[in-house]
Formats: C-alpha cells, sequence, structure tokens
C-alpha cells in the first residue's frame, strides 16, 4: 500500500496532474460492472431459453430490457469521466 502511495506520489510531482489518471480509473472501473453484467444476463436467458423453449420470447424480451438498464451503467461511468 505505500509503495502504491508513493508511485502516485511520484507521478503526481513528475506530471503535475493526475486528472487524466482519474479519468481512466472512473471509466475502467465503471465499464467492469455492466460488463459483468452483461455476461451473467446472457448466459442466464441462454440457460431459461434452453430449459423452457416455449418461454423463449418473453426471457428474451426481458433480456433486452436488462441489457439496456445495464448499458446506462457504462455511460453514467462515461459522463463522470468527464465531470471530473
Amino acid at each position: 500500500m505505500v509503495a502504491l502511495v508513493h508511485l502516485i506520489g511520484l507521478i503526481a510531482e513528475t506530471t503535475g496532474d493526475v486528472a487524466a489518471i482519474g479519468k481512466g480509473l472512473v471509466y475502467g472501473l465503471a465499464a467492469i460492472g455492466p460488463g459483468i453484467g452483461i455476461g451473467i444476463l446472457m448466459g442466464k436467458s441462454v440457460e431459461a431459453m434452453a430449459r423452457q423453449p416455449e418461454y423463449a420470447g418473453q426471457v428474451r424480451a426481458t433480456m433486452f430490457i436488462g441489457i439496456g438498464l445495464i448499458e446506462a451503467l457504462a455511460l453514467f461511468g462515461i459522463a463522470f469521466s468527464f465531470i471530473i
């Protein structure tokens, strides 16, 4: 932990501004959640469609609504990186 603080201090001294690093971290961390969420959603949707094919249409519609909501999180990450 001390090494990480020391490294950040060295970067701040050499560049004078760590805002670019902060923006990259904000968007990078904001993209991890939606990526994991979409992976889980797609896997569970395919599993549900395989188990009960007669409900595939309903599962697919619900899946697309979920994808839209999850992608909104990534857009929030982009917006927050511009605000910083």
